[in-house]
């Protein structure tokens, strides 16, 4: 049996990952990360902005645990194929989001940066060398900021980016504009769960309705070769086999 269903992957440009990692585990990790931020859940007076970065460079305790999930390695297996990614020891950058402010003018629609320079940064590349992975450290239901997703837009940002290496302020308008008529879906569930998105699924923070901070990791997985119609595994098949 599958881990993911790799024809909705293919289909849609993510698949959900529910219950990778402990809850556990993401309550643990969520707790050393108020202690990195210097808040307090008990002290909403404290939440003054309504982003705050933090992140995970380590790997060490309940991060460490998350990134070495079985089904997460299962899943990327069947989306990447066995060889086709780089395991990761830590999550990276982790944006909490906080309810009851105005909200953070970063919710434009979008590809990651996915594509490594000789200088050491990213552009958005028709050639993408990584995926992102996306792991809630928090509940998180419809209006607690969900990260939203444009369902099947992987093809339309696929298509304008061919044969492109675009800086992200430069991408982001042209992949919104392409995948505007796609309907949404929302990144929520339980600490714990993930999701995979294809390169070039078009995304967007969203704006925090409810009444709890929203914790959510962003992480690029990277990849062993550039995702190419001409491959053999569900990234390549997610932009060949047509809208």
């Amino acid at each position: 049996m599958n881990i993911v269903d790799v024809d909705r992957f293919v289909t849609d440009g993510f698949v959900k990952l529910e219950a990778a990692a402990p809850r556990e585990a993401g309550d643990a990790a969520r707790a050393l990360l108020w202690q990195q931020i210097g808040l307090s859940p008990q002290d909403p007076a404290g939440w003054r902005e309504p982003v705050v970065w933090a992140s995970d460079l380590t790997g060490e305790g309940p991060f460490g645990e998350i990134m070495r999930s079985a089904r997460l390695a299962g899943a990327l297996d069947e989306l990447c194929g066995a060889g086709g990614w780089g395991p990761r020891g830590a999550l990276g950058t982790v944006p909490v989001r906080f309810p009851r402010l105005p909200a953070a003018d970063d919710r434009g629609w979008h590809i990651d940066a996915n594509a490594a320079q000789p200088d050491g940064g990213y552009l958005c590349s028709g050639k993408p060398e990584t995926m992102l992975l996306l792991t809630l450290l928090s509940d998180v239901g419809p209006d607690d900021a969900p990260t939203r997703i444009r369902v099947g837009s992987h093809r339309d940002a696929a298509a304008v980016m061919a044969g492109r290496v675009l800086d992200p302020f430069e991408a982001g308008p042209l992949v919104d504009a392409a995948s505007a008529h796609r309907p949404l879906a929302y990144a929520t569930g339980r600490p714990g769960d993930m999701y995979l998105l294809h390169p070039f699924t078009v995304h967007a923070a969203d704006e925090h309705r409810g009444g709890e901070p929203r914790f959510m990791s962003q992480t690029p997985v990277f990849l062993t070769e550039p995702v190419t119609p001409e491959g053999g595994n569900a990234l390549a098949r997610a932009v060949a086999d047509g809208v």
